[in-house]
């Protein structure tokens, strides 16, 4: 049985390989430790025993937490009733990475979580945040409980900065401007915990506002969070809040949380960081008065009268600038005295102007004929000069003109000699390439002919599609597509590394696809037109009996599925329990790729870094499309499989070879191809046996990842949603 560690240590391996996306990687982890130390729910009261402990005797450089997670305290950031607020070295990831992970601890006193309901509360809490991620939201990790003192304490990101209250105090009010653009980004953060989880913060005030040191607005302490339901005897008070910036209604015990909560917090905010109280009744300063009555709205006792969230608050306040109908009439009423004088002005200039320019243009006139003469009889002189300098160029050209003719005769005669050489030796390669193509498809078209299934057996369809019958007569296997030999070169060369370094690849990655080379397949094969699907791994289930040992469930991966989706949550060793048994229930030989027949087949003749040129689109393949590569189109980010079939095939007759899932081959994991063979033959020597090759990229990968020389790896024994495979029938 794996121990905690070891999982997360799977996981962060997965993670480096690029085969968990970071909140992934986060979300799964945190599950993982919610198993090793949170109890049932319905056990809960029993697995958190009263403990009553004494004051919380913290120091720096002491240690807290359990035994297998611990942390030490670095620094006192806040102290307050509610507890003590810590920057903290999480030990447990400076063992397994070599270096400090900084991370802020909020621990509570033993008297404030002495009962299991009190605990509940927390741990609660920390569950409760630890699912909004946010840019403007506080992280926070996980929970756990110091032994030597019982207090609990939530594991939270590190920020460096100060909190608004502490703005304040140094600065004073500050300009309205200033006051929007501070709570815009507290804005976006509510609008998400509504629009994602339904959740009201229902503490908002300058504390729970941190402006971080490069400039960032996070939103602190989701403790208190309310979904918009009937409360449950387990959410925290309907009176929680901070005075001052409490609703009134927010003490009502049977009142549903709404978002005007919020509102009101923040229009109270607005008002103390324009300098104003709200109980004086009179606008700040700067204020327009319709800016005014969007704010005094913003804190009305009735809830029904404030805007519906905090964004339209700040949208009402932000377009309310402007004078009154009155002052624009003034203003009108002065701009046109202003204009008509103005004109006046213009008009006198004008006349001025003209008798100036009249004078100029005589002036100007008389100078014009005198530069006229000028210029007439320095132009004879020049013609005069020109003449005698043409004479005596026409006498070099003519000289010129003889040596250049002499020399050209001379370069023609050359010219036609070498173009000759040329074309006798273009007409020599072009017939040994012809004769080459030639003898290369008439072996091919001989091979296929001769394994092609015979007219007692089940034949492949007019595209050469073939389909397997079980011997039972209970079905058939996966649609196949045959597959000549040839051979082709397999890696990248060096401009595709190029262009796939600068849409984000490392250096590491494309070093897998070297050196390139060149790769023959003896043998023709059979490969399966799709990925095994859904349906097709439900009659291996039922016939089989397979047990699932993977962490990934088939036929619930967490998004929509039908029959026709591709199978995930398969190991490598699942597979090849697959194949054992397709080969049995049709009498045939089923095994996976070779990592060099996978490559050929996708690569279907062509050179380019997909099998449909050098760039891609979302049309074209299932991955994120928010990325682009080499100048394609963006497109759609769909989340999860598409059914087979969805995207054209390649000219091979193949489907989703790029993306859409991960496809297992037979090989182990190298770090390059030096020593691979050379005949296609899977390569299952040296290595890290533990490991095996992953080709194709997925629906969760960018479009790099997605070409047809990229090499990953897995290991053998897990599994994922976003891994399946694909058959391959011997024919020989």
């Amino acid at each position: 049985m794996q121990s905690a560690i070891d999982k997360i240590r799977a996981l962060r391996a997965l993670h480096e390989d690029g085969l968990l996306s970071r909140q992934e990687f986060d979300l799964r982890k945190n599950a993982i430790l919610d198993a090793e130390y949170a109890p049932a729910a319905d056990a809960l009261e029993e697995a958190l025993p009263v403990r009553v402990g004494t004051e919380i005797g913290l120091m720096v450089g002491q240690e807290v937490g359990p035994q297998n997670r611990r942390y030490r305290l670095e620094r006192l950031i806040a102290h307050g009733g509610m507890g003590q607020v810590w920057q903290a070295t999480d030990l447990a990831t400076h063992a397994e990475l070599g270096h400090s992970a900084q991370v802020a601890l909020k621990i509570l006193p033993p008297q404030l979580t002495q009962s299991a309901s009190h605990a509940k509360l927390l741990i609660q809490e920390a569950t409760r945040a630890r699912r909004l991620a946010h840019e403007h939201i506080v992280r926070v990790y996980e929970w756990a409980q110091d032994p030597a003192t019982a207090s609990y304490f939530i594991i939270m990101e590190c920020l460096e900065g100060e909190d608004l209250d502490s703005l304040l105090a140094r600065e004073g009010s500050l300009p309205l401007e200033r006051v929007l653009a501070l709570l815009e980004p507290v804005a976006g953060a509510l609008d998400y915990a509504w629009d994602k989880h339904c959740l009201v913060h229902r503490d908002i005030k300058p504390a729970n506002v941190f402006l971080t040191r490069r400039g960032e607005v996070k939103l602190l302490d989701f403790g208190i969070a309310a979904r918009a339901r009937a409360p449950s005897p387990m959410d925290a008070p309907a009176s929680s809040g901070t005075s001052g910036y409490r609703a009134p209604e927010a003490g009502a015990p049977d009142g549903v949380p709404a978002r005007t909560l919020d509102v009101y917090a923040v229009a109270m905010m607005v008002c103390r960081m324009l300098g104003a109280a709200p109980a004086a009744g009179q606008a700040p300063a700067g204020l327009a008065p319709r800016q005014w009555a969007a704010l005094r709205a913003g804190f009305a006792r009735d809830p029904g009268a404030r805007p519906a969230s905090v964004r339209a608050l700040l949208d009402t306040i932000r377009d309310g600038v402007g004078p009154t109908e009155e002052e624009r009439a003034r203003e009108e009423a002065r701009l046109r005295v202003e204009h008509e004088r103005r004109e006046r002005e213009l008009a006198a200039r004008r006349q001025a102007r003209e008798q100036a320019l009249a004078a100029a243009r005589a002036q100007a006139e008389l100078r014009r004929k005198e530069e006229e003469r000028q210029r007439q009889r320095a132009d004879r002189a020049a013609q005069e000069a020109a003449r005698e300098a043409r004479k005596d160029a026409l006498r070099r050209q003519l000289l010129a003109k003889r040596e250049e003719e002499a020399a050209k005769a001379r370069l023609a005669q050359e010219e036609a000699q070498r173009k000759a050489a040329q074309a006798k030796a273009a007409a020599l390669y072009l017939t040994q390439q012809k004769r080459a193509r030639e003898l290369q498809a008439a072996r091919s078209a001989e091979d296929l002919a001769r394994l092609m299934p015979t007219p007692g057996s089940p034949v492949a369809d007019g595209d050469g599609v073939l389909c397997d019958p079980f011997l039972d007569g209970a079905g058939s296997g996966p649609s196949l597509v045959l597959i000549p030999t040839g051979r082709f070169q397999m890696g990248s060369h060096e401009h595709e590394r190029k262009i796939a370094m600068a849409a984000g690849a490392q250096k590491k990655w494309l070093e897998r696809e070297t050196p390139q080379r060149w790769v023959g397949i003896e043998r023709p094969f059979a490969m399966g037109r799709y990925p095994v699907t859904v349906g097709e791994w439900r009659v291996f289930v039922k016939a089989s009996g397979w047990e699932p040992l993977g962490e990934v469930d088939w036929s619930a991966p967490g998004f929509p599925q039908t029959d026709a989706h591709p199978v995930v949550g398969v190991t490598w060793h699942d597979a090849q329990h697959y194949l054992a048994w397709l080969s049995s229930a049709t009498g045939k030989r089923y095994r996976l790729p070779s990592e060099a027949e996978w490559e050929y087949a996708c690569r279907a003749g062509t050179k380019t870094a997909f099998s449909f040129g050098d760039s891609i689109s979302p049309e074209q393949a299932n991955y994120d499309g928010t990325f682009t590569y080499n100048g394609g189109p963006r497109g759609a980010y769909r989340g999860g499989t598409t059914p087979s079939g969805m995207f054209p095939a390649n000219p091979w007759g193949l489907f989703d070879m790029h993306g859409n899932v991960w496809e297992w081959v037979q090989d182990v994991v190298h770090d390059n191809y030096d020593g691979a063979p050379s005949d296609g033959s899977a390569w299952e020597i040296g290595g890290d046996p533990a490991r095996r090759i992953l080709r194709g990229g997925s629906w969760l990968y960018n479009p790099r990842y997605l070409r047809a020389a990229l090499r990953n790896g897995f290991s053998s024994v897990l599994s994922n949603d976003i891994v399946g495979f694909r058959v391959v029938r011997e024919l020989m």
